[in-house]
């Protein structure tokens, strides 16, 4: 690992230089997009052994060098990641601390350049640690920071593809049915427990609608579904479910549970003051579960009837070529 790593962060080093070098010649001589072309084809010829030389990837070493000027960078989390997933920054992001971000968080988890494209596309970087929680009062540090960096807000849910007005039990089913998706959104270290797991309490039963384990948290991680705005209640019931949990489940090496209350909406200072109070760790975050368009975007884009006759008029066109 420790050589395929290194081989990694060799190629990536020298796709900067060599993206630094065609800079720097545009600038001095004036190279113009024809000349990378040409370049590609020398360097085919001249290492026919290599491959990555071609005139799309040399664009990308220049985009890459101009996206970072500092070789400091270059040695950092962008030279440990495969090539492939440096092009998916350049093409998806425009700012380069996000970038820097991206490429940290696909190191630390393992990331396929897949999953890295599913990640930017949910703007992750906007919705990690942005959940409301309470840890700062019940949770040791750093456990308190790794947790608070754990939850999201929101959620993006959009692959279930239900209808806004879905129950909260067809919602519970659909986050079963795509459970891979659904410890993807969660991110890094969760294991699934169980769905209406079962609390006897005193000849009650209670059943939590969700319940992980979080391998590096070390503790159990208590999910609350409610498809309706936040409510100062649910918080209290949170805080059942996690003493009980605590007392009836958790192992005397675990960590102390913690809650994430999923609302369709909450207004944070209700959260604030509602979370105040408890004596158990928990946070609230919003979710979405239908694929919506930005506003302003739904007249822009065209209907199926206008597809369906743009694909036909195509169609016309290439066959009339063929035939010609």
């Amino acid at each position: 690992m420790r050589a395929v790593v290194a081989v990694n962060r060799e190629l990536v080093q020298l796709y900067w230089q060599v993206g630094r070098d065609i800079l720097a010649r545009q600038d001095a001589v004036g190279w113009g997009g024809k000349v990378v072309d040409r370049l590609s084809a020398d360097l085919r010829r001249a290492f026919p052994e290599m491959t990555g030389f071609s005139g799309r990837n040399l664009r990308y070493m220049r985009a890459f060098a101009a996206a970072y000027p500092d070789e400091a960078i270059v040695q950092q989390a962008v030279a440990q990641i495969a090539w492939g997933h440096n092009v998916v920054l350049l093409d998806k992001l425009e700012n380069r601390e996000d970038r820097l971000w991206y490429a940290a968080q696909a190191l630390e988890h393992g990331w396929s350049r897949n999953v890295l494209v599913h990640q930017i596309e949910s703007r992750l970087h906007l919705r990690q640690g942005r959940a409301i929680t309470n840890f700062d009062a019940t949770l040791p540090s750093p456990q308190s920071d790794l947790a608070r960096e754990l939850l999201k807000d929101p959620y993006n849910f959009g692959f279930l593809g239900l209808e806004a007005t879905v129950q909260e039990r067809n919602l519970e089913r659909g986050l079963l049915a795509h459970l891979k998706d659904f410890l993807l959104e969660l991110g890094l270290g969760f294991a699934f427990v169980g769905s209406q797991y079962p609390l006897d309490v005193e000849g009650s039963e209670y059943r939590l609608d969700l319940l992980f384990y979080h391998l590096r948290l070390r503790c159990y991680v208590v999910i609350d579904l409610k498809m309706g705005r936040f409510e100062p209640e649910f918080a209290g019931k949170m805080n059942f479910y996690l003493a009980a949990v605590d007392e009836r489940i958790r192992h005397q090496d675990d960590n102390a549970s913690i809650g994430l209350i999923l609302c369709k909406e909450r207004n944070r200072l209700v959260v604030e003051y509602a979370l105040r109070g408890m004596s158990q760790p928990m946070g609230v975050a919003e979710y979405r579960h239908t694929a919506t368009l930005p506003e302003g975007l739904e007249g822009a884009l065209p209907t199926v009837a206008e597809l369906e006759n743009e694909l036909r008029t195509t169609e016309s066109v290439e066959s009339a070529e063929e035939e010609t």
